[in-house]
């Protein structure tokens, strides 16, 4: 079992990379599965279900979000229709959505999706680690692969999520920093773990958006609006390869695709010229 997780997509840009670099990670490695941080996919903070319907057309199977998800008004809608689009399961229960979702892999293999979010220096939601755990039991009475992503600020709540899950899950990935992190390891028990993703979309950035306009918040304290930026594009997402009996991880690897990278992919394949 090989399970695709894409970092914070941000904006057209990286619902663009989805598009081109997708369909070449799937039949390079061999994914079964492909789950996606989303709630920055319009532009550039929140989800709308044409951005949303767009990445499932591109091959996303799972999409979580965090704190942003409620920014456009349309996704309270949205969030309530599409089951494949989770909101932390923490939120307070008043919320639309769901927080989990079973998915049927490629090769036919249900997949438990869970979506969380911590506390330190975030929004106030509910105690998620309690929450978490009643997901894990609900779902493991009918999968063997489960997935965590923990959308959260500190690197330490992260780490206690991990160590909490540990031998219960297939993995937990950290999102919401935009920033990758180089501690992608197999925990005790054969948990995949890794602090952050980072971010699919323009690193050429302040953690996606124009940088101008970021700057000029923290030199100047007023508010600026933000719109993401157009440069540097880098694809960075984690995979991760789980026995197929037991449901514990293998491996981790991390992956960091610019335009060049798929490019090459693209040739590799068999295509002659990138797909615009």
């Amino acid at each position: 079992m090989k399970i695709l997780f894409i970092g914070d997509v941000v904006g057209r840009p990286g619902r663009d990379l989805v598009r081109r670099g997708l369909p070449l990670i799937v039949d390079r490695f061999g994914i079964d599965l492909t789950v996606a941080n989303v709630e920055n996919a319009a532009a550039g903070a929140g989800i709308t279900r044409e951005s949303g319907d767009a990445l499932l057309s591109y091959g996303v199977d799972v999409m979580t979000t965090g704190n942003h998800v409620w920014d456009k008004r349309e996704a309270l809608a949205y969030v309530g229709a599409e089951p494949r689009l989770l909101r932390p399961l923490n939120m307070a229960a008043e919320a639309p959505g769901r927080g989990s979702f079973v998915a049927r892999a490629s090769n036919g293999v249900l997949v438990g999706v869970i979506n969380a979010m911590g506390r330190a220096f975030m929004p106030p939601v509910d105690n998620p680690f309690p929450a978490v755990a009643a997901a894990v039991e609900r779902l493991h009475q009918e999968c063997r692969f489960l997935l965590v992503d923990m959308h959260a600020e500190a690197t330490a709540e992260k780490v206690a999520m991990a160590v909490y899950l540990a031998g219960k899950v297939t993995a937990v990935v950290g999102t919401h920093t935009h920033v990758p992190t180089a501690d992608a390891r197999i925990l005790d028990g054969g948990t995949a773990y890794i602090t952050d993703v980072g971010m699919t979309g323009p690193h050429d950035s302040i953690i996606g958006v124009e940088k101008a306009a970021a700057l000029s918040r923290f030199l100047t304290g007023l508010p600026a609006r933000l719109e993401p930026a157009n440069e540097g594009l880098r694809l960075q997402a984690v995979i991760i390869t789980a026995n197929d009996q037991s449901g514990r991880a293998e491996a981790i690897e991390r992956l960091d695709w610019t335009l060049d990278d798929i490019a090459c992919a693209r040739r590799e394949a068999g295509g002659d010229r990138d797909d615009e």
